[in-house]
């Protein structure tokens, strides 16, 4: 099992940066003005040197090239644009032509982060096979119990709550042997989001949140201070592209996502549990998509506070 499509933090002295690791194919993305952060140099320099990089025939275009689309601000205005991205291949070459440092520095940290997806997923899959076996012995030793126990007179009329026990079992057990044989499906999702988070929006329904909770006593000042630019990077992961597809196509996956990176990259100071999930629960309200056709809140209070 692998865990594809992630985003990291990327840290140097020169500043932080939203990187696109894909461990489908054990590399890094990044695009000419990042690598042009990264080692310290102007983009003109980069751009030199990735054109000497396949002038020389050290690396093919097609393997070493993807098109990834993200969110830039001009003035007051945000613009989407599809941008080239580059994989480790290429900084690596790029960064010892220019002699950097950071290309060092990253080059380490690209690879400590690829080892630790690589890790966690074989990690992941290891405890879900631990998990799989209890369960069937569980399983087993209820099914034992109630063959030994339905006929008691005290039991009578309670068959179906002992098979419905069973029941949950099976199905529970149905989806982990999915998971683990990689054939879990997601099902249908719904069609692509009409409404799309930007950043301003998010701060202004943050600042909202965190007025009325002050009044209440229920957050410090430092409740939504942001952590440098995370919020604005994580805004824009939410939206990219692999390859000319979204990686989040679906409400349900951009929803998921940005609850999932708020909280797991703590873009704020205090209060990333609380905002994540405000953000999520706003985000499927603004693509009608929060509640059921009966009336019913599709994800409750619960369901939400035991994700976050």
């Amino acid at each position: 099992m692998k865990i594809q499509n992630q985003v990291a933090i990327y840290k140097s002295k020169t500043g932080e940066f939203v990187i696109n690791i894909d461990t489908k194919h054990d590399t890094v993305w990044l695009s000419q003005k990042q690598m042009a952060s990264l080692f310290g140099k102007t983009i003109p320099t980069i751009n030199e040197h990735i054109k000497n990089v396949y002038k020389e025939k050290e690396l093919n275009t097609s393997r070493t090239i993807r098109k990834f689309r993200i969110v830039e601000d001009e003035g007051r205005r945000q613009i989407t644009r599809t941008i080239d991205h580059f994989n480790l291949d290429v900084i690596i070459s790029v960064g010892y032509r220019v002699k950097s440092l950071q290309g060092t520095q990253f080059r380490i940290w690209a690879t400590k982060t690829l080892k630790h997806y690589l890790v966690k997923g074989y990690v992941l899959n290891q405890k879900r096979l631990k998990e799989q076996q209890k369960s069937l012995k569980v399983l087993s030793d209820s099914v034992a119990l109630i063959k030994l126990k339905i006929q008691s007179p005290m039991l009578a009329g309670q068959e179906s709550e002992l098979l419905e026990i069973v029941k949950t079992y099976i199905d529970s057990l149905r989806l982990l042997k999915l998971y683990d044989d990689q054939r879990l499906t997601v099902g249908k999702l719904k069609s692509k989001s009409k409404f799309q988070l930007d950043y301003q929006t998010t701060i202004q329904n943050i600042n909202e949140l965190k007025t009325r909770l002050l009044k209440q006593s229920l957050a410090s000042e430092n409740f939504g201070m942001e952590n440098s630019h995370r919020l604005e990077g994580l805004i824009g992961a939410i939206s990219q592209t692999f390859d000319g597809r979204e990686l989040y196509p679906s409400i349900e996956e951009k929803a998921a996502h940005l609850l999932y990176f708020v909280i797991k990259d703590h873009p704020f100071i205090d209060g990333n549990k609380r905002i994540g999930s405000t953000l999520f629960i706003y985000f499927l309200s603004k693509n009608n998509f929060l509640f059921k056709d009966s009336g019913e809140a599709k994800i409750n209070d619960r369901a939400l506070v035991a994700l976050a």
